[in-house]
């Protein structure tokens, strides 16, 4: 996931140089007939993978930042670090901004992104909450109670 706009940055850099080297690679075929063709096919197929997983990214990266996307939904609270991230970048707001926004370095946003907010706390993530103006709704569905008896079964007495 691209996070910010310098890695937007390298990320065009890096495709501009796969493309380059897919083309180079289909230029070169009939000169290298002594590699085995499922070689020289596994080759492009990487580099087109890796092409199109990083044409991907930007293409979300330019969603986020065009506000195509005005909802994140989230199927569970794991996903709640990635929808800080990309919430983030919808406002158009740097790491920097939201650092100053918290009082905090803009490295440490930074660490906290990299890592999915792994080491940032309940609070500090209800902080980032408030500061990029988001709301929240969430359920909480609870589980079935233990004593329920599974369908079918007779209920002791």
């Amino acid at each position: 996931m691209i996070r910010n706009a310098r890695q937007y940055r390298i990320t065009q850099a890096q495709v501009a140089k796969l493309e380059q080297a897919l083309a180079q690679v289909m230029a070169g075929e009939e000169r290298v007939a002594f590699i085995h063709p499922r070689l020289r096919q596994a080759e492009r197929d990487a580099l087109q993978s890796q092409i199109t997983d990083l044409r991907e990214q930007l293409a979300e990266y330019d969603a986020l930042r065009t506000r195509k996307r005005p909802v994140l939904h989230l199927k569970s609270f794991e996903e709640l670090p990635r929808a800080l991230i990309q919430a983030r970048i919808a406002a158009g707001i740097s790491q920097k901004e939201l650092g100053k926004r918290l009082g905090l370095k803009e490295q440490q946003i930074q660490r906290y992104e990299a890592t999915d907010y792994a080491s940032a706390s309940l609070a500090r993530v209800h902080a980032v909450i408030r500061a990029l103006g988001l709301q929240v709704h969430e359920e909480v569905i609870l589980p079935k109670p233990q004593s329920m008896v599974a369908e079918g079964e007779e209920q002791p007495t």
